[in-house]
Formats: structure tokens, sequence, C-alpha cells
């Protein structure tokens, strides 16, 4: 992940380094600054009439578990009470909890609830979910709940990320499964508010079958103390099976999606993020498993700060022997001002595969009984640069089956890192799938490698807008050619959480 400070943001040496690239007035340099301009006050009685509240005693110690207090907690204000967690307080949590009975209920989190670390009992007892195999610390779900206050969900991930360094979530031998933060199945009408969401060892949030979802005025970090153990997969939200999602004005600092749905998500609303050392506001990825429709539809994601991230608006999906088949419809990605990102639009169709696993085993056994593959095409340098995109012959030879239309890049401006030189986006559709009417509009995003950028394009139906090259053409060859390399900003210190 990468840290920041949104003051100045050189240009790389080179032909643009008589320039500085500043970031506009106005934008939060800091969480402190964040919680200034979006200040966030609780509403008196969770903004309804009064609530009946209840409390129950802080842990003592980092050990002193109070799981069994904090579910007793919950079931008496069930039904119309608030349970009242206070600043100044620990609630420490040590067990599972099932916490989808929930019926009218608020949680008032105006202190800190923490997980304990205990790495061993959580991998045993810990709720599992099979997609990506999945594991949590607890499941929140029932109708009409709701989270708020300005304290902090502490998800004490270092150890997590510490013992996890090294491996990756998608090695099928992989068993160092980490916990996420906070999942929620069969929720309707979830509100989340004010919140800080903290080092989670995992993915940040994951819903599940849930509708009418909401995130307002949140940060989530994950800040490790160790250089060697950075986190790694702490999405601050995924979702599965999903309807009528709002975000707004969230602080987002970490090492993987700020903003990923998954399979089956329709009419999502993000407005106002600010999204640093990211992946991006990444639709998918979908197409993962074997015979199963995927979808995401009806998408409105608008007002984004991206920087010092792996690309800005994204959509993925998975290409492979035995993927499944899909859809992505009416995506809007508007007004993203971005700061030394490698893409500032990416179209993936050749996200991750299965043939990828040869490289962590590197053993053409394992991979030809195990993936099924009868040659591993990827190299161990193909898998790090192109970060999880397989190369273009074992991309042709299993493509996505994931359709990709109506996409709107509305109002980009800003810079690249200069990974890729001159070439600020790119496009590239299976040959097995149809992209079409994916749109440019008033797209305005440079490289600090001088020059003039450009868009690559692969596999899209129609003009997009905006000139376009191949990536066989000599233009997308020299834009490729002319790297460099752009300081990323840095982060104060202390930092401000």
């Amino acid at each position: 992940m990468r840290s920041f400070t949104l003051a100045v943001l050189a240009a790389a040496a080179g032909a643009f380094a008589s320039s500085s690239f500043e970031i506009p007035a106005g934008v939060p340099r800091s969480l402190s600054d964040f919680r200034a301009k979006h200040p966030y006050t609780p509403p008196s009685h969770g903004g309804g009439p009064k609530r009946k509240e209840f409390t129950i005693r802080a842990s003592r110690s980092d050990t002193d578990d109070v799981a069994d207090e904090f579910l007793r907690g919950l079931k008496r204000a069930n039904k119309g009470g608030t349970l009242l967690l206070p600043k100044g307080q620990t609630f420490v949590i040590g067990k599972p909890l099932d916490l989808t009975f929930l019926d009218n209920v608020h949680v008032k989190l105006d202190g800190e609830i923490k997980f304990t670390n205990n790495t061993p009992y959580w991998q045993k007892h810990a709720f599992r979910h099979p997609f990506q195999n999945s594991i949590m610390f607890w499941k929140w779900g029932g109708k009409k709940v709701k989270i708020y206050g300005n304290g902090v969900l502490n998800g004490n991930g270092q150890r997590w990320w510490n013992e996890f360094a090294g491996l990756e979530i998608l090695d099928p031998d992989n068993e160092y499964l980490r916990p996420i933060l906070f999942y929620a199945e069969n929720a309707t009408g979830l509100d989340i508010e004010g919140i800080h969401l903290k080092d989670s060892p995992c993915w940040t949030t994951f819903f599940v079958t849930s509708k009418d979802i909401t995130l307002k005025d949140v940060a989530c970090t994950a800040e490790s103390n160790n250089v060697t153990s950075l986190p790694k997969n702490t999405d601050f939200f995924d979702s599965l099976n999903v309807e009528r999602v709002t975000v707004e004005r969230a602080w987002v600092n970490i090492g993987d999606d700020c903003f990923s749905p998954k399979s089956n998500a329709t009419d999502l609303y993000v407005n106002t993020m600010y999204c640093n050392g990211t992946h991006g506001q990444s639709m998918g990825s979908i197409g993962q498993y074997a015979g199963e429709k995927s979808f995401i539809r009806n998408v409105h994601i608008e007002n984004m700060w991206m920087l010092n991230g792996q690309h800005s608006a994204r959509l993925k999906s998975w290409a492979g022997p035995n993927v499944g088949y899909g859809f992505i419809d009416n995506v809007t990605f508007k007004n993203f001002w971005n700061a030394n990102n490698e893409y500032a639009a990416f179209l993936d169709s050749c996200y991750f595969n299965v043939s990828f696993f040869c490289l962590l085993h590197a053993c053409m056994h394992y991979c030809n009984a195990i993936c099924k593959v009868p040659k591993c095409y990827i190299t161990e340098t193909d898998y790090w640069t192109n970060n999880k995109q397989i190369n273009a012959t074992t991309c042709a030879a299993y493509p996505s089956q994931v359709n990709i239309t109506n996409v709107l890049f509305q109002n980009f401006t800003g810079s690249t890192s200069g990974k890729y030189g001159r070439a600020v986006a790119r496009l590239t559709c299976s040959p097995n799938a149809i992209c079409e009417n994916i749109q440019f509009k008033d797209f305005n995003v440079t490289s600090p490698c001088g020059g003039p950028p450009v868009i690559i394009c692969d596999g899209i139906k129609g003009g997009i807008g905006t000139p376009c090259v191949n990536s066989t053409s000599p233009e997308a060859t020299a834009a490729l050619k002319a790297k460099c390399t752009a300081p990323m900003a840095t982060l104060p210190t202390p930092t401000p959480w």
C-alpha cells in the first residue's frame, strides 16, 4: 500500500521535471482534514424518535473479552433500542458472534470495538463463506440496523499481515485465512455512519445477499508498522448479491480495492471518496466460478480523488479455463481526479487466471493435474509487471465470457504515474465477449513523462469518443516505451489516526 500527504506531486525527472503538480485547494491532506471538510455529528437518537438506551461493561485489557456482554446488550436493545459504546472505552471481542437476528436496533459507537489477534483461534472458529474461502469475526443481519458515531472498529490486523507475508489470497493451497472486519448477510436497511474502520486483517467489509445498504462519512485505513508485511487484500467495500447501495463521503487509505462490488450487484451510487494507495474504483472482478452467471449493473460513481494507486476507474473479469460468464452494464465514472495512478481508466478482460497458480507452485505437474491447463504461459515477470493480468496467449486460449456495455468515463483530470509511459488508459476486451458503447467524455489525464497522452483499445466495438489506438500500433508501442517515474507524496508523521 502507498501512503501520502496530499501536498505536491512533483513530476518525474526528465522531460516534465521542470513542472510540479499541485493538489487543488480544499482537498483534504489527512483524515483530520477530511473530518474538517466533511464534519460528522452523530444525530440525536440516531435521527429518529427517542429510543431506550442500553450499556455494557468495557474491557479492562486487550484480552478481556466482552463478546458475551456485547451479544446480551444487542439482544436487550433489539426491537427499538440503542446500545451505547461510549468514548474512551474499549470493547474487546474474542469469539465469533452471530448477530443475524437484529430488528430495528441502533449501535452508537463512540469508543472502540477491538478484535483479539489470536490468529490460530480465529482461523479455527471464525464463520466461513465459500466465496474466495472467506472467514469472518462476526455476522450481522436482519432489518433496520444502524451503526453510527465517532468511534473505531479495529481489526487489529498487524499480526495477521505479518503472518500472511508472501502468501496469496487466491492460491488454492493457501491455508492461512484472515477474517473480514465487517460482514453482513441477509440484511435490509443497514446504515453505517461516521465510524473509522481500522486495520482489517483482510477485506474491510463484505455485504452478502443484502439490500438498502448505506455507508456515510466513514473512514477506512490499514497501515502497517512493518515495511516487510504491508496490508494485503484490505478492500474497503466488497459485495455479493446486493441491491441499492449508497456510499457518500469516505476517506480510504488501504492496500487494495477502494470500492469493489463483485457478483450480482444492482443500483449502486457512490459520491465523494478520497482513495489512496488502492487498486481503484473497481467493477468486479466477476466471472470467477465455472458455470456461474455474474453481473454488475446500474452503477454511478462520481467526485473521486484517486491517489498513489494502481488504477483509478477499473472493470475486471476473469479469463481462463473453468471460469464463469455474465455482464457489466450501465456504469458511469464521473469527475475523477488522478494523481500518480498507473492507468486512469482500465478495462481488464484478462484478470487473473487459474494458470497463475502455476507460477506460485513453479510446478508443471501441479499445473497439468490440478489447473487442467496444458501449458503454463505466464512467467513471474509477466505476473508482477502486469498486475495479475494474464498474457495475450493465455487470454486468447481461454477468453473471458463477460460482456461490458454502456460505460462512461466523464470529466477525468490529473496525471498518471508514468509506469506505462504516455499511456494513460487501456481498454482490453476479451475476444469471446462484447464490449460496446464504451465512451470517454472530457477525458484530460496527462502523463508525467511528457508528450501527448495515449489511450489504448483492443477489441472495443465502435468508437469511444476520443482517439484510441491498438496495442500493437506504433503509437501505442512508443507511448508504452516512454516510461518515467513520479514521486509519491507521503503521509505526515505521525499519521493523524
